[in-house]
């Protein structure tokens, strides 16, 4: 299991994260921002705890974030 920590407020919704983890993220059709699916906020972060199975594309996906707003916590 790892944790996926998304800091929403600073999203320029560029689509990044929703093209290569599309079955984790979405973007939000209110404000334009990607949503980190299932998960609970905390402040101005969005976590979710998920298997080990997501972690590639959700690395990639964290990787390519333009503001680097998604961290990985394995």
């Amino acid at each position: 299991m790892f944790k996926i920590i998304h800091y929403r407020k600073k999203c320029i919704g560029c689509n990044a994260c929703v093209e290569v983890a599309p079955f984790r993220w979405r973007m939000s059709r209110k404000d334009g921002k990607s949503v980190l699916l299932e998960s609970k906020a905390k402040k101005d972060f969005y976590i979710v705890e998920v298997s080990d199975d997501e972690l590639e594309e959700n690395k990639i996906a964290a990787q390519n974030c333009p503001v680097n707003i998604i961290k990985i916590e394995e």
